[in-house]
């Protein structure tokens, strides 16, 4: 399994952080999603609806809208803060435009100490190694300041490019899944794989 880079040397928390976490890598910058992102999540979401279409659930139209985006923002922000997701934004490190998302969900503690993860990039940034960067960054930081043992990302058996980020970053398959999700309006199979931190000791379990 490959080694996943370090975000930080500090001893891991066994609660999210309170500060928002800004993380930056040599062409990206990724920021926790809230209301004063809409405007821009909106729009990276209305640029790339039907290059993303095939491998997402199927989205109302309020997805594509500020407005939309304006509400989503503060309940993402709030499950931050209440230590069950870190949603990023992932931006160019110049220009401040949106370009994908990276998002690491359903955090649960005690003996699992495990997330998913899941994310997307623009057709426009397709190919630079940018997700793979942008991902990477995101692990190290839930690995060693959220102090988190597993992350778990499935990805249907078609999505090879998904597929060799996953292998790229060190995640391993772990077993398959039938009928899994719901994308673009059928029951999709999905390979299961994960991701895990050797650094976090089996000592008692955080509430």
């Amino acid at each position: 399994m490959k080694r996943v880079p370090r975000c930080t040397e500090s001893k891991p928390e066994t609660r999210m952080p309170t500060a928002l976490p800004h993380l930056v890598t040599p062409r990206t910058r990724l920021a926790v999603i809230g209301p004063e992102h809409a405007a821009a999540i909106a729009a990276y979401y209305r640029a790339n609806r039907e290059h993303l279409a095939p491998w997402e659930p199927p989205r109302d139209e309020a997805f594509y809208t500020a407005a939309g985006w304006r509400r989503r923002g503060a309940e993402l922000r709030a499950a931050f803060a209440d230590g069950t997701a870190l949603p990023l934004a992932v931006l160019e490190a110049d220009a401040g435009r949106v370009i994908g998302i990276c998002q690491f969900s359903q955090i649960v503690r005690g003996a699992f100490q495990a997330c998913y993860l899941g994310y997307s990039l623009g057709r426009e940034w397709q190919g630079r190694g940018l997700m793979q960067e942008a991902v990477a960054a995101g692990i190290a930081y839930v690995f060693d300041t959220v102090g988190l043992h597993r992350v778990m990302a499935n990805h249907m058996p078609r999505n090879e490019r998904s597929a060799r980020l996953l292998r790229r970053l060190g995640f391993e398959r772990e077993g398959y899944a039938r009928a899994y999700l719901n994308i673009a309006g059928r029951w999709e199979d999905h390979v299961l794989n994960a991701l895990i931190n050797p650094r976090v000791p089996a000592g008692p379990a955080a509430l």
